[in-house]
């Protein structure tokens, strides 16, 4: 297939490679055409603009640093949507803001042309090994007309909704990311500062709970469900925790953000009486705020993990049996 890719950085370099290494023919645009040379040596075709990579192309990916050059090489003089025809596609890999992607989708579908965002999630080394996630939002049939494509550049690639759900995902997922980090640094600091040598403290932590969990994990027990009696650790016990947590911090006078905000959070959902209720059950008071959806939360959740565990063809759930003992209110 003639594939047009535009950004040849960090990551798009990786992904453009595995195209190549699966057959097929690159039509390659880049601010520095020295970036491509790898890829012409190997047979790759250069352009001198996105119009020209569009004409050229049947579908085409860009791998960009964020919503001003996406929107750039989409929509600007000489971008991808002068040069694409009827029915052709456009899947950009960016990290990019849910609000461009529906933009740049709009004026896509004036011309009945197909955007997808599809943001990837593996760092430099998933783009080189493939390793890497893609999700994607926008028109499911597209995502499956070229899903032989995607998962030559990644091992999971996933369509989660209509367009914009894509970048929603990757944000979420980077957002936490980053929210965690910053609970890590917080709390080690906090651990070293007590007298506990680093490399002993880490090992010890990461045989506990959250160490032994991949960390979205957590969410399908209570949170999705929406279902927070009987506790597995009542919130009473996580609000001493914290406690004690956050005065281990006091007495070595390290700013405790992170975890102060979630005592406070922790004490709200105390002073509603929930002391008995699953430790989890704090996630309620943000679910609660103004705006909030919590009902369909909870509804989309019960749809969800019954189409997870059910194949497609199949007449019965997958691992039905488990299922129906860990979770007996979606059944």
């Amino acid at each position: 297939m003639k594939i047009g890719f535009i950004g040849l950085g960090m990551m798009g370099s990786g992904m453009a490679a595995n195209l190549q290494k699966a057959g097929h023919d690159l039509i390659v645009h880049d601010l520095r055409r020295a970036a491509a040379e790898p890829y012409l040596a190997a047979g790759a075709v250069w352009a001198d603009t996105p119009r020209a990579v569009a004409e050229a192309s049947e579908v085409v990916f860009t791998s960009l640093p964020g919503p001003p050059e996406v929107e750039a090489v989409a929509l600007g003089q000489n971008g991808l949507l002068s040069g694409m025809s009827r029915g052709k596609a456009y899947f950009d890999l960016s990290t990019n803001s849910p609000t461009m992607a529906r933009k740049i989708n709009a004026a896509f579908a004036e011309r009945d042309v197909y955007m997808l965002d599809s943001p990837v999630s593996g760092g430099p080394r998933g783009a080189r090994t493939g390793k890497l996630a893609l999700w994607v939002g926008g028109d499911e049939q597209i995502f499956n007309r070229y899903k032989s494509v995607l998962d030559a550049m990644g091992d999971k690639a996933r369509y989660v909704g209509p367009i914009g759900a894509g970048s929603v995902a990757k944000l979420v997922h980077n957002g936490a990311g980053y929210c965690i980090q910053t609970a890590l640094a917080e709390m080690f600091t906090v651990g070293v500062k007590a007298g506990v040598e680093p490399l002993a403290l880490w090992e010890a932590v990461r045989d506990g709970a959250g160490g032994r969990r991949r960390t979205f994990d957590g969410l399908i027990d209570q949170f999705l469900p929406g279902k927070y009696e009987p506790a597995a650790f009542a919130l009473r016990l996580a609000h001493k925790d914290m406690t004690l947590a956050t005065q281990l911090g006091r007495d070595f006078n390290v700013p405790m953000r992170v975890a102060n905000l979630a005592l406070a959070e922790l004490s709200e959902a105390l002073n509603r009486g929930w002391g008995d209720r699953d430790s989890r059950s704090r996630w309620c008071c943000s679910r609660s705020a103004p705006g909030s959806k919590s009902a369909s939360i909870r509804s989309a959740w019960r749809r969800h993990l019954s189409a997870i565990l059910r194949p497609r063809g199949s007449g019965a759930p997958l691992g039905a049996r488990v299922s129906e003992r860990r979770y007996p209110t979606l059944y």
